[in-house]
């Protein structure tokens, strides 16, 4: 009688797609509650309205290519790229520019390339991109200042969403400009880390509330590690990169962005966290993940310091997913029973 053997292991994984998906949400929740009480309701407010037009654009692309619809909501990707979105974009900015940038992310770069699982870049940052360079007037002066810069409560529910939908920029005036990162990058050219400071737009606050931001994010990234939903490689690559570049060459307040003002303003811990380690686009190998983190740190330096774009998050994260196939084919370790590991790009026969 014929013996019926199967190999290890024989227990199904705790974690399906949808709540790997589910969880990574959850957990920017953290740094949600922190924009909201700092910034005002604006991100809220775009994050509901991206993930509604994520929903919508999955559903309408995949009954044009008459998939099941209901099967593909489920696996939560889409809600997670509006969330990730209407987090990245500003808080003032208007609902055209969320509603573009995330239809764009869904359709273009994701149900095109055959949905989840094919796309080569992470569409979140594909919609980022696309709008930060189509419409930069909205994506540069809708961002709001904090209550420690403002020094005043933030903007209410009522009057964000006549900003949002109604375009009546005139009732953010008050509460609007430039981030730390832009800011401090164009004054410092011609005054000294003491004057920038002084500036209505830090009011004396660094990162201007900012830092609080970043720590949730970092608090949300660091509980994705230990639940195991992600590793530590991409964030400590992507951080020390830009930690060592930042003390390398922009050591001098007085001529660049200080350090504290790299890691803790901007999209820097969301970036780490939520958006360079996405399983789709980011390299898979061990070796890979800290040479594609690290290269995501450099980019981020440069971009910001050289570059005309003061956060650079989508841009270092886009340059990177071009080059994590061929990292990823040069980094596989050793399998068992070989000798030695097989590396590069395979022979054509």
């Amino acid at each position: 009688m014929g013996l019926l053997t199967l190999s290890s292991p024989h227990t199904h994984g705790p974690n399906s797609t949808s709540k790997v998906m589910a969880i990574v949400a959850l957990a920017t929740v953290p740094g949600l509650i922190a924009m909201t009480a700092l910034f005002g309701w604006g991100t809220l407010i775009n994050v509901v309205l991206a993930c509604a037009v994520a929903l919508a654009s999955e559903a309408a692309i995949l009954l044009l290519r008459k998939r099941p619809v209901s099967f593909f909501l489920k696996d939560n990707s889409a809600l997670l790229t509006g969330v990730l979105l209407g987090l990245a974009l500003p808080p003032f900015a208007p609902f055209w520019v969320t509603a573009v940038a995330t239809s764009f992310a869904i359709v273009f770069s994701k149900q095109l390339y055959g949905g989840m699982g094919n796309n080569p870049f992470n569409p979140a940052m594909v919609g980022y991109a696309l709008v930060l360079v189509s419409f930069p007037v909205q994506m540069t002066t809708a961002w709001a200042l904090s209550t420690q810069m403002t020094g005043a409560p933030a903007m209410g529910f009522a009057d964000t969403l006549s900003v949002i939908f109604a375009g009546n920029a005139h009732l953010a005036d008050a509460f609007s400009g430039a981030t730390p990162l832009d800011a401090y990058k164009h004054l410092i050219a011609k005054s000294t880390s003491d004057d920038v400071l002084a500036q209505a737009t830090f009011n004396g606050w660094l990162n201007g509330g900012w830092e609080w931001v970043n720590i949730a994010f970092l608090v949300g990234g660091v509980l994705l590690i230990l639940r195991r939903i992600i590793t530590w490689h991409i964030p400590v690559a992507m951080l020390s990169a830009l930690t060592l570049c930042s003390l390398m060459f922009g050591w001098d307040e007085d001529m660049y962005t200080p350090l504290s003002l790299h890691l803790l303003s901007g999209a820097t811990m969301l970036g780490a966290f939520f958006i360079a380690t996405d399983p789709v686009t980011a390299s898979t190998t061990p070796l890979g993940k800290l040479i594609y983190g690290a290269g995501i740190g450099i980019l981020l330096f440069v971009i910001r310091t050289w570059g005309a774009y003061p956060d650079a998050v989508a841009f270092a994260v886009l340059l990177m997913n071009f080059a994590a196939p061929f990292i990823d084919a040069y980094t596989q370790p050793r399998t068992y029973g070989h000798s030695k590991a097989r590396r590069g790009l395979p022979e054509k026969k």
